[in-house]
């Protein structure tokens, strides 16, 4: 890998099979969310669901290639899940908007493009996170699986625990000062 320079994941892709889109107003600063949501190694400590999140290599711009493991709650039952990603960090302030992009690169979930992307609005902060994939490299069942499984079950339960999780946090940081 290159020495720190930062990944360009390019734009989202036009359509997949699959699309999931978690969103949510969050009563914080624009800054501070995003400042949650790319520190990516530190959701292990805020996040419950989160088994670990290790940088493979870390780039300039706090993106890199990322390890990242989480769990599934069904119940009682914790299915883990694991990924490797690509991760590419657009700061606030910077020349494009705010954003997050992920490719996974290593996992069941393999060429899954994510996004994650902040607006501030009256005051609030809407956060937006798109995920969009073809599905695994199964013919005929790939791209159904993950439209009827994947993405709503697997994808968008551990996407919405991470984004209310995060909101949470920003939210509390408000009232704490």
């Amino acid at each position: 890998m290159s020495a720190g320079i930062p990944l360009e994941l390019g734009p989202m892709p036009a359509s997949a099979e699959m699309r999931t889109v978690d969103e949510r107003m969050v009563d914080a600063p624009l800054g501070r969310i995003f400042r949650l949501a790319a520190d990516v190694e530190r959701w292990p400590a805020l996040l419950p669901h989160y088994r670990y999140v290790r940088f493979v290599d870390r780039r300039a711009d706090g993106g890199g290639v990322v390890d990242m493991s989480a769990n599934r709650p069904f119940g009682l039952v914790q299915w883990p899940t694991w990924w490797q990603s690509r991760m590419a960090v657009n700061a606030p302030g910077g020349p494009r908007s705010p954003s997050i992009r992920y490719t996974h690169v290593a996992g069941v979930t393999r060429g899954m493009e994510v996004e994650w992307t902040f607006e501030e609005m009256g005051g609030l902060t809407r956060v937006r996170i798109v995920h969009m994939w073809d599905g695994p490299p199964m013919p005929v069942v790939g791209g159904p699986a993950a439209a009827l499984v994947i993405g709503p079950v697997f994808v968008h339960g551990i996407a919405s625990r991470t984004l209310t999780g995060l909101a949470d946090v920003a939210e509390q940081a408000r009232l704490t000062g």
